[in-house]
């Protein structure tokens, strides 16, 4: 469908990648919208969303039937949706796994997201995980780190498990930053980048391209694109504030406007 200033604005950064994405993936953290703003957001703002996740346990709380409904309309927008790994913890916990992952699929979920920062598990646990969701075709999404930073993971432990987790079939590994994006992972308790935590994170990584980044605020969104270009991916992204996001991605907005510009050799002759 052509876009409405198709032809006559062009973006200024080139190459922003297209569903079915498997670079610059956008991940939207769904605390519990309704159907409603559900369907406003997929209508204004779907062709930039990749991945729903139903964060926390937050799926525990909705109507069978409604979940059913809301889950049929984000897979039928060709965007994946899963339930938030603390409810998966939750199951491993109790030792429900089977059970999780059947209700999962009569749900209608397409994706499971596999984490472990709250509860201990071992690598031999969490790889039999990976592949029971795949073998239930599920999309796998993992996740590296600990929710409380008491407990963060040593960096080879974390570049072990990116590792394990890709090589066992995992789409994406998540860099654990939590939904507020303060005070655990690569940001510091305001929010800001500590680039000295990502250089240590991506020493051990092959490819920057298995993580996904949470980013929940506009200045770490700014500067992981800024970084690696449009086509990191991200995750953790408040629904009001996709487009916000890809106007940053396809520079639309002031500062990779202003880089963009600025390698314009052209213009500025």
């Amino acid at each position: 469908m052509k876009k409405a200033w198709e032809d006559i604005i062009e973006m200024p950064v080139k190459g922003r990648t297209e569903k079915p994405r498997n670079s610059g993936v956008t991940m939207v953290i769904d605390k519990g919208m309704g159907f409603n703003r559900l369907q406003d957001l997929i209508q204004s703002a779907g062709d930039y969303i990749d991945i729903i996740k139903l964060t926390f346990g937050t799926s525990a709380f909705h109507n069978e039937d409604f979940l059913k409904e809301k889950n049929k309309l984000i897979t039928s927008s060709y965007i994946d949706v899963m339930p938030g790994g603390t409810f998966l913890e939750v199951a491993v916990w109790q030792k429900s796994l089977e059970k999780y992952l059947d209700r999962a699929q009569e749900l209608g979920f397409s994706a499971i997201e596999i984490s472990d920062g709250t509860i201990e598990m071992g690598a031999p646990v969490r790889k039999k995980i990976i592949k029971k969701s795949l073998d239930r075709e599920f999309k796998v999404i993992t996740e590296v780190g600990k929710k409380d930073p008491q407990e963060a993971l040593p960096f080879d432990v974390v570049h072990n498990l990116v590792k394990e987790d890709r090589e066992t079939g995992a789409f994406k590994v998540i860099v654990e930053a939590r939904e507020a994006g303060k005070g655990v992972g690569i940001y510091d308790k305001e929010g800001k980048v500590k680039d000295d935590e990502i250089e240590n994170i991506i020493a051990g990584i092959k490819d920057v391209n298995d993580l996904i980044w949470e980013a929940p605020i506009k200045n770490q969104q700014q500067t992981l694109i800024m970084r690696w270009g449009p086509n990191v991916n991200l995750g953790n992204i408040p629904p009001d504030d996709i487009l916000a996001l890809e106007a940053l991605r396809q520079g639309v907005r002031g500062d990779t406007l202003k880089k963009a510009y600025l390698a314009d050799k052209e213009w500025n002759k």
